[in-house]
Order: structure tokens, then C-alpha cells, then sequence
């Protein structure tokens, strides 16, 4: 996992500290943000980052979508 950027590996390190690891224990964007002490646009972009490189996957929902840990 050397290829992320260090705000991606916190993001992807704080998802994993939260348990999310499948899709019935997705967090969101805030859930993420609060865990990490990251702004919520680096969250974001981390997150943007960690779904193209396949390491999180991204559920749409009602009101706002959720991430949980893929590898």
C-alpha cells in the first residue's frame, strides 16, 4: 500500500480502526472525518483516490452515501 497518498492512508487506517469492513457497517464522509481529524474535503478526495484504486467501495443511499473496506 505504498502507492497512497499519507491523507489516503490515514482515511483507509481510520476505516479500518472503525470496522468497516463490510456493507452492513459502512461509515459515512463525517463518520470518516471525525475519526481521522482530517478537513472534510481531504476526506473526500482521499476517498475519491481510495475507490479508483479499488481499496473502498461507495453505496449510494437515501441521504448520503457510504464507504466500507474492500481489500
Amino acid at each position: 500500500m505504498g502507492d497512497l497518498t499519507p491523507f489516503a492512508q490515514k482515511v483507509y487506517d481510520s476505516l479500518k480502526r472503525l470496522g468497516s469492513t463490510s456493507e452492513d457497517k459502512m461509515k459515512t464522509a463525517d463518520d470518516i472525518m471525525k475519526a481521522s481529524s482530517i478537513g472534510k474535503g481531504l476526506v473526500t478526495n482521499a476517498l475519491q483516490e481510495l475507490q479508483n484504486k479499488g481499496y473502498v467501495k461507495r453505496v449510494v443511499r437515501q441521504k448520503s452515501a457510504g464507504y466500507f473496506v474492500v481489500k
